[in-house]
């Protein structure tokens, strides 16, 4: 297993597919003002991605589900929902995201994913928390693909 942490911004990787922290997608992806990755997404590839994961319905917490990458370079993007409908990530649901999106992402044949600190931020975890779940979640899983977990910081200007 080939597993790396880096700083920086996941939609500068050089991966085959990224992994969005989302919601449950109850809630109409056109009603939300996306933060933080989701954000990225939008100002930087577009909005084709969430019309296509509006069209998947709601998702199971920890589910994940995978769209086009609408302008962006990567294969594809899966979304993940890391929060509940309080906006609140749990231990579960963290692990559950990363197990999932690496099962999608294996089924599909990738390579290559990173992800974000899920739960971090807006889902209530700090960064150390969320890193720590998920490198022991990834642990318990045969993983024969490279695997980034990426810490955002801004870009010096």
């Amino acid at each position: 297993m080939n597993v790396t942490v880096v700083e920086g911004d996941l939609l500068d990787q050089d991966v085959d597919v990224i992994v969005n922290a989302w919601n449950r997608n109850i809630i109409p992806w056109w009603l939300l003002l996306p933060q933080g990755v989701s954000g990225a997404i939008k100002r930087r590839g577009g909005k084709a991605p969430f019309r296509e994961v509006g069209r998947h319905g709601a998702i199971p917490l920890g589910g994940a589900v995978m769209t086009s990458a609408g302008k962006l370079s990567f294969q594809a993007i899966i979304h993940v929902a890391g929060i509940n409908m309080l906006w609140r990530a749990s231990e579960r649901s963290i692990r559950d995201s990363v197990r999932n999106a690496i099962q999608l992402a294996q089924e599909k044949g990738f390579q290559s994913i990173a992800f974000p600190l899920i739960g971090a931020g807006s889902g209530g975890f700090n960064q150390e928390q969320a890193k720590a779940l998920m490198l022991d979640e990834l642990s318990k899983i045969e993983v024969s693909m490279l695997v980034k977990f990426v810490v955002f910081r801004k870009a010096k200007t």
